[in-house]
């Protein structure tokens, strides 16, 4: 199989070709957990002076909420990376996923304000209602998916650095919304390209009499480099405002 073939019949642009610990990492999503990461500290940093101890609990929360427990309960749900990996170890990893987010959501209410375990709820909720498709999927949607991946993410995070949402972290919010929006656009046409299409064939023809040829690789090219582009981006943005804030 040509190398354009075997690209194009990966399930994301990150993924590695499956089977052990390869199944793992691509289970995580390398590129889109550390874009939503990035919205953590772009949250934090709308306070006046970023705590730096709250921020790596709240990165840590969020790690094993999304990046480790919604993944697996996905996987598990309809194998939409289509792993090898055992229903019961991602059952496994969605409920210790979920059990140190909680735990370290816990200590935050402690040592914070007790109004940080209505986030918890929340992000709980969305979560679950999200990957299980709860309600008929209706919270499974574009605009679904930018609340809880994109605004909540942010404005968690400013709440739980001092108590409050300052309105920067409106704004932040509100952009953190919108880019999560157009990843779940770009990433629908990519997934659909590159996990139910089996064969395309065509051309397009220039205004200038010129032909080229249309496949898989030149469809789903576009949306793969757009998001790979702002997979690094985003974590740029918000490491350089951390160290502003740092410095």
């Amino acid at each position: 199989m040509r190398a354009e073939a075997r690209a194009a019949r990966r399930v994301a642009f990150y993924a590695l070709p499956g089977g052990g610990w390869r199944d793992y990492w691509t289970l995580l999503h390398p590129p889109y957990t550390t874009w939503h990461l990035a919205y953590v500290v772009l949250g934090a940093v709308t306070v006046t002076q970023v705590d730096m101890l709250r921020l790596a609990a709240t990165l840590l929360a969020f790690f094993l909420a999304v990046g480790i427990a919604a993944h697996a309960m996905d996987e598990w749900q309809d194998r939409p990376l289509r792993t090898a990996i055992p229903s019961g170890h991602l059952l496994a990893l969605t409920v210790l996923g979920l059990a140190g987010a909680l735990a370290l959501g816990a200590l935050g209410i402690v040592q914070g304000s007790p109004l940080l375990g209505l986030f918890m709820l929340a992000g709980v909720a969305m979560l679950l209602a999200y990957n299980l498709e709860w309600f008929g999927g209706r919270f499974h949607t574009d605009v679904g998916f930018a609340l809880a991946w994109g605004a909540y993410p942010v404005i968690t995070a400013a709440f739980a650095q001092g108590g409050t949402v300052p309105w920067p972290a409106l704004l932040v919010g509100a952009a953190a919304f919108a880019l999560s929006l157009t990843q779940r656009r770009l990433s629908a046409r990519a997934r659909l390209l590159r996990r139910r299409v089996v064969q395309l064939e065509g051309q397009v023809t220039l205004d200038d009499g010129r032909t080229l040829p249309v496949d898989l690789r030149w469809l789903h090219s576009a949306p793969d480099s757009a998001l790979q582009l702002l997979a690094v981006a985003v974590p740029l943005l918000a490491g350089g405002l951390l160290a502003v804030q740092a410095g």
